[in-house]
């Protein structure tokens, strides 16, 4: 069975007034699917990583149940009660609940042993938050990356539809159902400018762009950018996204 840090009673008794985004995860199909992005993706298959992961902002566990399934150890965080529970719900159905930990509460109360994920996940969490918190739960990040850990990040853009008076360009565009909990949209540019700043990260993947949402409510438009990166002195065996001229494995 998945464990939890929280009691069960305490993950299954939130309502919906508790819950901002029970309704959208208390769904058949959870809103934002079960499918982990595909850079993610790719670099478990590529570098298989080994260790303990963070799952930052987890929502119904499309990516913590990628990191489990790839042999991680994944603490799974969110404010999401609903979230929570399909989590481990979810993750007994694939034989992989003993891998994963399931805690309620805030990314900005959750306490970041240092150097201790070898992989932390955060898709749209900074996004949710004002940017002085932001910037402290960035900085907490880094310090609970082990010196071979790797970064995976999300954050909506100023090019997305639903930042009113932002640099969109198709402000006209579908805005997504939950876009009132985004409130700090990233400047182009923006995160990759904190990776390099830090000193601590080596950009594996940076890319801004526009994407389609078709996993809850109706069609809408995001604009993202998205980071993988590696601590500054780690050298996994990344060959990008797609893979370019990997070894064969016969070689």
């Amino acid at each position: 069975m998945s464990k939890s840090s929280d009691s069960a009673e305490a993950v299954n008794t939130s309502t919906s007034n508790e819950d901002p985004f029970h309704d959208f995860y208390d769904r058949e199909q959870p809103a934002y699917g079960l499918k982990p992005s595909s850079e993610l993706d790719q670099y478990l298959a590529q570098c298989r990583p080994r260790g303990c992961a963070l799952d930052l902002g987890a929502g119904a566990g499309r990516d913590t149940l990628a990191l489990a399934r790839a042999g991680l150890e994944v603490t799974s965080v969110d404010l999401s009660a609903q979230g929570l529970s399909l989590i481990g719900s979810r993750a007994d159905e694939l034989g992989i609940g003993a891998r994963v930990t399931t805690k309620h509460c805030d990314v900005r109360e959750f306490d970041f042993p240092k150097e201790y994920y070898e992989v932390i996940v955060a898709t749209t969490v900074l996004d949710h938050l004002p940017p002085s918190d932001a910037n402290v739960v960035w900085e907490r990040i880094l310090g609970a990356l082990t010196p071979t850990g790797t970064l995976y990040l999300e954050v909506h853009t100023t090019d997305d539809p639903g930042c009113e008076g932002c640099t969109s360009t198709s402000p006209q565009a579908p805005v997504s159902e939950t876009a009132q909990w985004v409130i700090n949209y990233y400047a182009r540019g923006q995160l990759l400018q904190m990776a390099v700043a830090s000193g601590k990260l080596r950009v594996l993947r940076y890319e801004e762009r526009y994407e389609w949402d078709y996993t809850h409510g109706p069609e809408h438009k995001h604009a993202k950018a998205i980071l993988l990166a590696t601590t500054a002195a780690s050298d996994p065996a990344w060959y990008g996204h797609p893979a370019a001229f990997p070894r064969h494995a016969s070689e």
